[in-house]
């Protein structure tokens, strides 16, 4: 009983490892297949997959010092375009009459007449309910 029960497990294992070869074969000829069809696109996962890779790893010291002047530059550069895009268009803005003092007094006037508006309709029920009611 023992050697058939072996032989069982023996067969499983024999098709277990038969299905992993077919589907690393398939794997491994559809990979192929793409690098044949896509080589722009395999070589861009390629550089995504590095770069994942890259930024999942410590940076050490020596990285650190090389890269820390250049992204300096780059946060500064960054800075300075997004201060200039902010300025031009707050110069846009004002030219336009569009300012935040203009929006200030627009929103307030806009709060008064949207008080005034409801006292004039509470008003407006409250005259309506005493008329059904003297009537």
């Amino acid at each position: 009983m023992t050697d058939q029960g072996t032989t069982a497990n023996q067969a499983q294992d024999s098709g277990a490892r038969q299905r992993a070869i077919e589907a690393y074969d398939s794997v491994r000829e559809t990979a192929s297949d793409t690098l044949g069809q896509a080589p722009l696109i395999a070589l861009a996962g390629g550089l995504a997959a590095g770069a994942l890779i890259a930024a999942l790893l410590p940076r050490t010291e020596t990285e650190t010092r090389l890269v820390r002047p250049t992204a300096r530059r780059v946060k500064k550069t960054a800075t300075a375009a997004f201060d200039a895009a902010r300025d031009t268009g707050s110069q846009r803005l004002d030219g336009m009459g569009l300012n935040r003092q203009k929006g200030e007094e627009t929103i307030r006037n806009l709060l008064d007449e949207l008080t005034e508006a409801a006292r004039a309709s509470a008003n407006a029920a409250l005259e309506a309910a005493r008329n059904a009611n003297d009537g």
